[in-house]
């Protein structure tokens, strides 16, 4: 009968080294090791980045590549049982959420901008968007100048309040701005007639549209308010828990992984009714796919 000492002396090795990395832990990752749960966030309407499918559970681009993120998470922290639980959040409730700690990653449609870096923190970039606004074909409206003293809905707490309010004042447009609570809600305002035109990012804006009843009656405009990144939003202050979040994300992009999740979610039919959005990689993201950036800078994309 052969002696099982050698089996029992590596498997006291391998607690032990687990022991050891457990006690460096720091911050985030400490916390989540000791409660043995991540909360992970997620938009209920942001198509096809993070939102509720058909079985009523998150699903998206965003929320795959979170998942990655997780699994990384589980094996630095040497907990493969950690209890994964799902938060629902708004553009204008994640930051305050991440900054109390009732959720550790935020999974949607986050532009990583200078402002927010003062409050939060954001892995690598994983999609790079361009802000425009959808009308009614019959409406002819095609750029800024055509919005002159109408009536446009945007999403409360998003970046794109923000950029609105301050093209409106260079081009003096005159705009009477309504602020919707999230992204269905904002294309309800405009399919119902109360707005004249809708503004979001580019994908978001396809995502509704796609999605609406009558797609044939809209269209983007041609203008572009501007080019942002999207990426995880984490806690401020934590370089280990941004790092896992970080080499997930690289892993993804130099395994190619990420072109099938892009094919997956951009180029092929998605729940919960099977429409394909037909939105092929933009230059931008084929780029920071081959030299992956973090920065909060548009004119970097």
């Amino acid at each position: 009968m052969k002696s099982r000492l050698p089996h029992l002396a590596i498997a006291a090795l391998a607690f032990a080294c687990l022991g050891a990395n457990a006690a460096e832990l720091t911050g985030r990752l400490k916390t989540i090791k000791e409660r043995n749960t991540i909360t992970v966030a997620y938009r209920e309407s942001s198509i096809p980045f993070s939102y509720l499918g058909g079985n009523g559970q998150p699903i998206g681009y965003a929320q795959d590549i979170c998942q990655r993120i997780v699994e990384d998470i589980k094996t630095t922290i040497g907990s493969p049982d950690l209890v994964v639980k799902r938060q629902a959040v708004t553009s204008q409730n994640r930051i305050p959420l991440i900054q109390n700690g009732t959720i550790d990653l935020e999974c949607g449609t986050t532009v990583n901008n200078p402002e927010r870096q003062a409050l939060v923190s954001f892995s690598t970039t994983y999609f790079v968007v361009g802000t425009k606004f959808v009308s009614r074909k019959a409406d002819k409206l095609a750029t800024l100048q055509d919005l002159k003293g109408k009536t446009v809905v945007a999403t409360t707490g998003s970046n794109t309040v923000m950029r609105l309010r301050g093209m409106d004042r260079k081009e003096s447009l005159n705009l009477n701005l309504i602020q919707a609570k999230d992204f269905s809600d904002s294309m309800l305002t405009f399919t119902s007639g109360r707005a004249d035109a809708f503004f979001e990012d580019d994908i978001n804006l396809v995502g509704q549209i796609s999605f609406s009843l009558n797609p044939a009656d809209f269209s983007l405009s041609t203008d572009t308010l501007s080019r942002d990144p999207y990426a995880v939003m984490l806690p401020r202050g934590e370089p280990e828990f941004k790092a896992v979040a970080d080499k997930a994300i690289a892993r993804l992009f130099a395994s190619g992984e990420i072109k099938a999740l892009y094919d997956k979610w951009f180029q092929s039919p998605i729940p919960p009714r099977g429409v394909n959005l037909h939105f092929p990689m933009s230059d931008a993201l084929a780029k920071v796919i081959a030299k992956p950036t973090d920065s909060p800078n548009p004119a970097d994309y």
